[in-house]
């Protein structure tokens, strides 16, 4: 990032100039997308490993700690159902009141749904009026992520040298690995360090609060850009504005599927490689979760170290391609994950091993990987609804199918789940070679 600032013209004496929007850096801009990413994954991933280890007792003693346990993945499901919606309001926020109004109110709401989470009753205490609270909640994160959309990533990708577009693609997606490690080991500290009853009472609580914090310093960091003079400029020359949905559908609209179906593979695997699991694990050896959460943590930085590899990676060979190849690769890990998941300690660490590095190249090169497509004035919705929409097909509801066909017919299911991915992704990758052909052909 460093380097990236370095090579910017400053004078050498007299008095300081007016910055120009020369002075917004690729590696500017990825601090700021980094650090905003994580704090969304920190706040996202205690919902999930709460919806495994608290809330099936705390929300849903009345039923059997499956049937629990499934009922918290359904309410998993809710943020990524409302994230388009939350994404639409936030566009028509700063189309009235300005980006940086839009991205407060989206990360305040962020922080607050999350915060209130730690603060509701149980089911012992309130009754169903506690499960509709944390529903109600979980819609609230849902239309803050949506919300959030800054449009770094897409500047980032514009204003980056096109021999390292791989690369500093890879830069938003870091956050991910970034905040589930940091979710994941509060979690772990606060469940090792506690009795049941007292974890169970109030110290699964912490992480939920932690949130907050986390949140506002990402609000800064952000902002810290957002409220330029330099990004503003940056932004409008690219045409990164909101687009009306009335135009943006029936001219590229298109594109939003192919970009979601794009990347499914990597979807479908995330939550496989991360949430899943670890309710497969608390059902089966519940004696185990600690040894578990741990095989994640390092799973967790395989990813982290496996994402710079992607963007190297795909640099050389191209992002597209190599999203194929990784889809292939994704495919053959579907045959083997029964296996390993149900082999005992060993497996289960070969599983969360390769299933993060796999995760960590495919999911690297996933965001934007066809976004490309949008015409400029449509590149802000488009990739902000893109993504949206590959975590609603791809992510929403993975936990909740995978454990309750696991349940039902073995962990065979989850070569289904994956396969089915994997082909998608390849079916719209070759789509998508075909529109730009046709599109040279008639150029």
């Amino acid at each position: 990032m460093a380097t990236a600032s370095s090579t910017l013209p400053r004078p050498q004496s007299g008095p300081q100039p007016t910055r120009s929007d020369e002075d917004l850096a690729p590696g500017d801009i990825a601090v700021g997308v980094i650090i905003g990413r994580a704090s969304e994954y920190f706040d996202f991933f205690v919902f999930g490993i709460a919806s495994v280890l608290v809330f099936p007792q705390v929300f849903f003693p009345f039923v059997d700690r499956l049937t629990g346990t499934l009922f918290s993945f359904l309410i998993f499901a809710l943020a990524f159902v409302v994230r388009p919606l939350g994404t639409l309001i936030g566009m028509e926020i700063q189309r009235r009141f300005g980006r940086s109004a839009k991205l407060t109110v989206a990360l305040l709401l962020l922080g607050s749904s999350t915060v209130a989470m730690g603060l509701l009753p149980g089911y012992g205490t309130a009754g169903s009026t506690a499960v509709a609270l944390l529903a109600l909640c979980r819609v609230g994160q849902g239309l803050a992520l949506g919300g959030s959309w800054d449009g770094l990533p897409s500047l980032l990708a514009l204003n980056a040298p096109p021999q390292r577009r791989g690369w500093y693609a890879m830069l938003g997606q870091l956050g991910a690995p970034l905040g589930f490690f940091v979710a994941s080991g509060v979690f772990l500290y606060v469940y090792t360090s506690l009795d049941v009853r007292d974890f169970l009472s109030w110290g699964w609580r912490f992480p939920f609060f932690a949130a907050f914090a986390i949140n506002v310093v990402a609000l800064f960091a952000r902002l810290r850009l957002v409220v330029t003079h330099e990004y503003e400029k940056r932004m409008e020359e690219h045409e990164l504005d909101p687009a009306h949905l009335n135009e943006l559908l029936p001219a590229q609209g298109h594109h939003i599927v192919i970009g979601a179906f794009a990347a499914l593979a990597s979807y479908a695997l995330f939550h496989l490689v991360t949430v899943f699991p670890l309710s497969w694990v608390a059902l089966s050896d519940p004696a185990g979760i600690d040894d578990f959460m741990k095989m994640e943590l390092l799973g967790a930085a395989f990813a982290a170290v496996a994402m710079p590899m992607s963007g190297l990676i795909a640099d050389k060979v191209g992002r597209r391609n190599f999203l194929g190849s990784l889809a292939v690769a994704i495919g053959l890990f579907a045959f083997a994950a029964p296996l390993m998941l149900g082999g005992g300690k060993p497996g289960q660490a070969a599983f969360l091993l390769i299933g993060f590095v796999l995760l960590g190249l495919s999911y690297g090169q996933s965001a934007g990987s066809v976004t490309s497509n949008f015409l400029p004035h449509f590149r802000y919705t488009g990739a902000a609804l893109t993504a949206d929409m590959a975590w609603l097909l791809g992510a929403a509801f993975a936990p909740v199918i995978a454990l309750y066909l696991s349940s039902r017919f073995g962990l065979g299911s989850l070569t289904v789940y994956l396969l089915s991915g994997a082909v998608c992704t390849l079916l719209a990758l070759r789509v998508n070679k075909r529109l730009q052909t046709a599109a040279v052909v008639q150029d």
